[in-house]
């Protein structure tokens, strides 16, 4: 059974690599790949690369893939790394990160997996 996700357009302020985290640009209406956990994510980049300027679909909630940037378990809070890849969220004690979603599968460095975007923030 397919789970629908809803997916959105925006304008991309920077280029967008496939497969990545993004968050919100400086203007309404506009992206651009999330760079840390403090970022406000708020979706993924599914199998399209865009140029800044171009229209980017945005998968904003449900099932989607992404790009790990490191060791990722199963169930795990996701965040970005400093290109927008998918790392585990494990923030200090009193901290908060932003997260993208829950890693639906395990996985390593520059692998595709599947994560359930939806965004929120989580405290350590």
């Amino acid at each position: 059974m397919r789970v629908p996700n809803t997916v959105l357009n925006y304008a991309a302020e920077t280029a967008l690599a496939k497969f990545r985290i993004v968050c919100y640009g400086a203007t309404d209406g506009s992206v651009k790949q999330a760079a840390a956990s403090t970022d406000l994510m708020i979706g993924v980049t599914e199998g399209f690369t865009y140029a800044a300027g171009d229209r980017a679909d945005i998968v904003r909630s449900g099932p989607a893939e992404i790009e790990f940037g490191g060791p990722v378990t199963r169930g795990q809070p996701l965040t970005s790394d400093a290109v927008g890849r998918a790392i585990a969220a494990a923030p200090a004690a009193g901290v908060n990160a932003r997260i993208i979603g829950y890693a639906e599968v395990s996985g390593v460095l520059g692998d595709i997996g599947s994560v359930y975007v939806g965004a929120e923030m989580i405290q350590g």
